[in-house]
This record gives structure tokens, sequence and C-alpha cells, in this order.
């Protein structure tokens, strides 16, 4: 079960939801202290891996993820991609939805869990209310129209 549910309702289209959404590299300018390095050529596919790069100085830890599943939204359908984590200290998975909406524009639904090697079950619920907080803000801060 996802420990992170976030649903955001934006007055753009389906499309361009999606093309923000899966700009990896802006995920990295949205979320504070980290860098977004892609190593797939473009356009996004299955398979397509990049690494979230958080921290200061030398103290950093990395988030490689692998998309699993692709499916863009299309006419009056929803779009669905899937990650997971690959890391050493971030584990789990994430999946953006978007969903048109029937008076026009898009809700997305951003599904996420997560573990930290090496923190205790105890923590999650902490590690989630942190993640919540991050990506909500990223997630606003991309869909601005």
């Amino acid at each position: 079960m996802p420990g992170i549910r976030i649903i955001h309702r934006t007055p753009l289209p389906p499309a361009e939801s999606w093309h923000r959404l899966t700009d990896w590299k802006r995920h990295g300018e949205q979320v504070p202290l980290t860098r977004t390095v892609v190593a797939t050529a473009p356009p996004t596919h299955v398979g397509t891996v990049f690494t979230a790069r958080t921290g200061v100085g030398g103290i950093t830890f990395d988030d490689p993820m692998e998309v699993t599943l692709w499916r863009p939204p299309g006419p009056g359908a929803a779009g669905l991609v899937r990650l997971e984590k690959r890391g050493r200290v971030v584990t789990g998975w994430a999946e953006i939805e978007v969903r048109p909406l029937p008076g026009g524009g898009t809700e997305v639904h951003w599904r996420e869990h997560l573990r930290l090697r090496g923190l205790p079950r105890l923590v999650d619920p902490v590690v989630d209310a942190a993640g919540r907080a991050v990506f909500s803000r990223a997630l606003r801060r991309m869909l601005r129209p």
C-alpha cells in the first residue's frame, strides 16, 4: 500500500500535465537540494533510467529509478507511468497518473511507497509525511499554469 497519496487538480490539459510531470530533470529543479540526471536517451519509454541525487557537499544519496510502465494519456483516456526505485538507500516505487476531467483540465494522482534502507519501519510515517510535503510542493510548482 502506498504511504504517499496526493491528488491535485489543474486547468492544464492532460497532455501538457503529462509532459511536465514526466520531464525528469524538472523534478530535480523542484525538489530542494536535488539534481536529476537522465541516463537514457529521449524520449522516455519503458526502460528509461534516471537518478535523483539529493544532498549538500559530500553528504549525498542517489535515488536511481527505472520506468517500468509508460502509458501516455490519449483523447479521453488517462495516462500512467510507474517508476521502480532501485537504489542502495531509497527503494520502493512511484506512480503518476493523469486523468482528464469532464469540464477540461486534469486530475493528477501521485502514489508512492518509499523505504529508506537501514531505518526501522517505525519511522515510515515520518518518511511518508516528509515525502508528501516535498512531492506536493513539487507537483504544484510543475503544474503552475
